[in-house]
C-alpha cells in the first residue's frame, strides 16, 4: 500500500526541494546521537483506534504515528483525513499500511483490532476468533519492535492481554491491558456528580475484570484527600450500601448504554488510552488501574491471570503495583474476579 508521509519531495520526479528552500548552516554539528524520535503504532483503524490516534495527535506525544489495518481503502482514507489537519496539529509524521513493517522501531504498540461478534455467536467462540487474530498481529509487532511496550485495548481485554503476553515472549511488565482505566474514570465521574465536585479531585478505583465481575474499592475512595466512607461514619451520616452498589452498576452498564444509543464507544476510550500513552511515553510514573499480571498480588495465586490493579506506569511499562488498602470483602471479590477470568482461559485450553 502507498504510504504518504510529511516529506519535502514536491518537485518533478520527487525532487527534494529542501536544499533549494533553505540555506544550510556552515560547519553545523550533527544532531545528538541520543534517541529523541518517539513512535506509536495503532493497530486497528476502527472507531476506537481512530479516536485513540486523534487524541494522541492533539496531545503532541510523538514524532511519528503509524496506523495499521487490514482494510486498505479505509486505512488510507483515515490517514489522509488526519494528514489534512496538519496545519492545526503539532507536527507529526503520519503513516499507514497493511504491512506491519511500517511499525518498525515503535516505542508503544496499541492494539485495538478485534473480530466483531456475529449474530447468535457465543462469547467463547468470539474470543477464540480473536485469539486467532492475535496470532497474526502480535508476532510481527514483536519482530519489528522488539523493545516496545504492548498496550492491549481489544475486548475481552484481560484475556487478550494474557494471550498477547504469551505470544510476545515479553516480560510481563511490557504487556499492559487498558483494563479498568476507563471504568475508574466513569466511577470518579459518578461520585463527583453525586457530591458536586470536580472528578479530578476524586481518588477512586475499579479493579479486577474489565466486565461484570469488576470490584469497586469503596474503602479507599477519597475526595480532596478526605476518605469518604470513614468521614461519613465519623460524622454519623447514614448511607445505604444499595446506593453504592447502584453506582457500581452504573459504571458496569455505562458502555452498554453508550453502545445502545450510538452503536459503539469511542471518545472516552480514546482519551483513556491516550492518557495511558502519555504516562508511558513521558515516563510520568503515574498510577493507573490497568490490566497486569496479577499472580502474587493481593493473594491471587491460582494461576497466571491479567486483571486490573492500581499500577505505576512509565517508559518501561509497569513499574510496580500499588499496595492499596482493601477490606476482606473487596479482597474476596477480587479473587472471585480472577477466577472468572481464569475459567474463560481454561475453556480456551491455554
Amino acid at each position: 500500500m502507498h504510504k504518504s508521509t510529511s516529506g519535502s519531495s514536491l518537485g518533478p520526479d520527487g525532487l527534494d526541494l529542501t536544499q533549494s528552500f533553505f540555506k544550510p548552516i556552515l560547519n553545523a554539528a550533527p544532531p545528538s546521537p541520543t534517541k529523541h524520535h518517539n513512535k506509536i503504532s495503532v493497530i486497528g483503524a476502527g472507531n476506537v483506534g481512530m479516536a485513540i490516534a486523534q487524541t494522541i495527535l492533539t496531545q503532541d506525544l510523538v514524532d511519528e504515528l503509524v496506523l495499521v489495518d487490514a482494510i486498505q481503502d479505509k486505512l488510507r482514507g483515515e490517514m489522509l483525513d488526519l494528514q489534512h489537519a496538519a496545519a492545526f496539529l503539532p507536527r507529526t509524521k503520519i503513516q499507514a499500511s497493511t504491512d506491519y513493517a511500517v511499525t518498525t522501531g515503535s516505542d508503544l504498540c496499541i492494539v485495538t483490532a478485534g473480530a466483531r461478534q456475529l449474530n447468535g455467536e457465543s462469547r467463547l467462540n468470539l474470543l477464540q476468533r480473536n485469539v486467532t487474530l492475535f496470532k497474526k498481529i502480535i508476532p510481527p509487532l514483536v519482530r519489528y519492535s522488539p523493545h516496545c511496550v504492548l498496550l492491549i485495548v481489544s475486548n475481552p481485554v484481560d484475556v487478550l492481554t494474557y494471550i498477547a503476553w504469551k505470544l510476545s515472549g515479553f516480560s510481563s511488565n511490557r504487556v499492559i491491558g487498558s483494563g479498568t482505566n476507563l471504568d475508574s474514570s466513569r466511577f470518579r465521574f459518578l461520585i463527583a456528580d453525586h457530591l458536586d465536585v470536580n472528578a479530578q479531585d476524586v481518588q477512586a478505583y475499579i479493579v479486577g475484570e474489565h466486565g461484570d465481575s469488576s470490584v469497586a474499592l469503596w474503602s479507599s475512595i477519597s475526595v480532596g484527600g478526605v476518605p469518604v466512607l470513614s468521614f461519613l461514619e465519623k460524622q454519623q451520616i447514614a448511607y445505604e450500601k444499595e446506593m453504592l452498589e447502584n453506582i457500581h452498576k452504573e459504571v458496569i452498564n455505562g458502555a452498554y448504554e453508550v453502545i445502545s444509543l450510538k452503536g459503539y464507544t469511542s471518545w472516552a476510550i480514546g482519551y483513556s488510552v491516550a492518557n495511558l500513552a502519555r504516562t508511558i511515553m513521558r515516563n510520568q510514573r503515574k498510577i493507573h488501574p490497568v490490566s497486569v499480571l496479577a499472580k502474587g498480588f493481593y493473594g491471587i495465586d491460582g494461576g497466571e491471570v491479567f486483571l486490573s490493579l492500581p499500577a505505576q506506569l512509565g517508559r518501561g511499562g509497569v513499574l510496580g503495583v500499588t499496595n492499596i488498602h482493601m477490606t476482606q470483602d473487596e479482597m474476596k471479590r477480587l479473587k472471585d474476579s480472577a477466577n472468572t477470568i481464569l475459567e474463560v482461559q481454561n475453556h480456551l485450553g491455554i
